[in-house]
């Protein structure tokens, strides 16, 4: 077994790689709008309710129709993942960790494929659904890894007499709930986490993102894996997700998403039913609102571009966006100015011809991200965007205030588009404070070249993934192990080695010799 390293990314300026996307492009797009149906113990089950994915950069154009399920599927499928559970969990959690690997070389062969599907169903630029893949690959392959290193002998205290042993059993059939904004990458990395670890999988997809996780599963029964251990069953939140969160047999919900959604879903979770003999786990990652904070001696070119990565990288769309920059009075006017250069130099456009902007994810989005503008305009002052982008799409110019209050609406909520506010602070101290002022603590990060003041902010910033002089997004699995605090969510740290933990539990058995 070879060290794990994380999965190159693609250099789009090689010719032969631009000249691979765009024949990935070509064909993908003459696979848009096939029909997909729900997968429960192999079975291909297409239903008469359909979920219609349209790409968000042209909204003329259909994905895909994904096959609905229903309470009567749910249960089926409830049941199938039951059955299934008693013989996967017996299987050796080598050959477990085999099917993650040969998933991994699959994927990585129909890197392109799979990018190119990103592109047409979220709105990805090239380098963002490449990175997508890339971390889907990542996952498989380091968690494989955790697998091996769970199944080996944990080390004891030694005891006389005693012959003791500690094993990580699996808990059972998990719901698993991913996003739309990673939806190969985060919906890979949770199913495979749980499956690996001896779980079998009720896999939900965001609604807004259906085909890919309908491809990802076709890749897995296309290397073996067993029929049952991930069941596929699209479908609306109010009808099968509420179900299936108080469902007596489900033992764990891993959900990536809002925090008004997961915070219901670990609600309904914590009420036992008639029937349950264990109490639930929830493994939440519930977005946030994060921030850059620029110190009076940091490099302003480097700080300046790092915000507008980190502001606008997708749109927005991530939950490690930095929508706040909070910027030292004595370089405010010049960070301020550097990062209104690179912002009015993004351009915005359709992601099949690799803008570095293109379309938020959907309708509800975007009119809310477009109501939030509104707030700003009275909260702050405009100095870039500010409205609508052409395009038969949800686009939106890359917007930024300046002057906003510290307590402004626009500091304090999560918007999840392409809208930055930025505040002014007297003191690096009252930067760090201006941070933690907010209810999430997911990502944050800091430019300074003063040492006292990034280890003021080492132990002072409030956040799981804390970042000196670079952006606040892009974590690499198994480099940064990401995860947050506060309605951040459940701070798993996902890509890091307790991840595995949280779909499993320790059994210790005791031999008097």
């Amino acid at each position: 077994m070879i060290e794990f390293k994380n999965e190159p990314f693609t250099n789009f300026a090689d010719p032969a790689n631009r000249a691979a996307m765009e024949a990935a492009l070509a064909s993908v797009k003459e696979q848009l709008g096939k029909e997909y149906p729900l997968v429960i113990g192999g079975e291909k089950i297409f239903t008469e309710k359909k979920i219609k994915s349209i790409n968000p950069g042209n909204v003329d154009q259909v994905v895909g129709l994904v096959s609905k399920a229903d309470q009567k599927l749910a249960e089926k499928a409830m049941q199938v993942a039951l059955e299934t559970f008693e013989t996967w969990k017996l299987v050796d959690p080598v050959t477990r960790a085999g099917y993650l690997f040969k998933a991994a070389a699959e994927l990585r062969r129909r890197k392109f494929e799979f990018s190119a599907y990103l592109v047409y169903e979220v709105g990805k630029n090239w380098a963002e659904a490449d990175a997508d893949t890339a971390e889907a690959i990542d996952f498989m392959e380091f968690y494989g890894r955790e697998m091996l290193r769970l199944a080996e002998r944990q080390p004891l205290t030694p005891y006389p007499g005693e012959d003791n042993r500690l094993t990580y059993i699996p808990l059972g059939v998990g719901v698993v709930i991913p996003p739309w904004n990673f939806p190969l990458a985060i919906m890979c990395g949770m199913t495979t986490a749980a499956l690996v670890s001896g779980n079998t999988v009720l896999l939900k997809p965001a609604s807004t993102a259906p085909v890919i996780a309908a491809k990802f599963v076709e890749l897995l029964e296309s290397i073996g894996m067993p029929v049952g251990v991930v069941n596929y069953i699209p479908g609306s939140g109010s009808e099968i997700g509420d179900f299936l969160v108080e469902h007596p047999k489900t033992r764990f919900i891993s959900f990536t998403g809002s925090r008004d959604v997961g915070l219901r879903i670990n609600e309904l979770a914590a009420k036992i039913q008639p029937g349950q003999i264990w109490i639930k786990r929830f493994v939440g990652e519930l977005g946030g609102k994060d921030g850059i904070v620029v110190d009076a001696s940091a490099d302003l070119d480097a700080a300046a571009e790092g915000i507008v990565t980190s502001a606008f990288g997708f749109q927005g769309q991530k939950c490690s966006a930095g929508s706040r920059a909070i910027i030292h009075k004595d370089v405010y006017d010049a960070v301020v100015e550097k990062v209104i250069e690179r912002v009015k130099a993004l351009q915005v456009g359709p992601a099949e011809e690799n803008y570095p902007v293109g379309p938020v994810i959907d309708q509800a989005a975007y009119e809310k991200i477009l109501e939030y503008i509104e707030i700003g305009k009275e909260e702050g002052k405009l100095v870039a965007g500010g409205g609508k982008a052409e395009g038969n799409g949800y686009y939106i110019q890359p917007t930024v205030f300046v002057d906003v209050p510290h307590q402004a609406r626009i500091m304090l909520e999560e918007i999840f588009g392409p809208v930055l506010a930025i505040t002014k602070v007297d003191s690096f101290e009252e930067g760090i404070n201006v941070f933690n002022n907010t209810e999430y603590g997911l990502t944050g990060s800091v430019y300074s070249n003063d040492r006292e003041h990034l280890e003021y902010a080492r132990t002072h910033m409030h956040c799981g993934n804390l970042y000196f002089n670079r952006k606040c997004t892009g974590a690499l699995v198994g480099v940064h192990p990401f995860g947050g605090f506060n309605m951040s969510g459940t701070d798993s740290k996902a890509g890091g080695r307790d991840y595995l933990l949280l779909f499993t539990q320790a059994k210790v058995v005791s031999e008097k010799l």
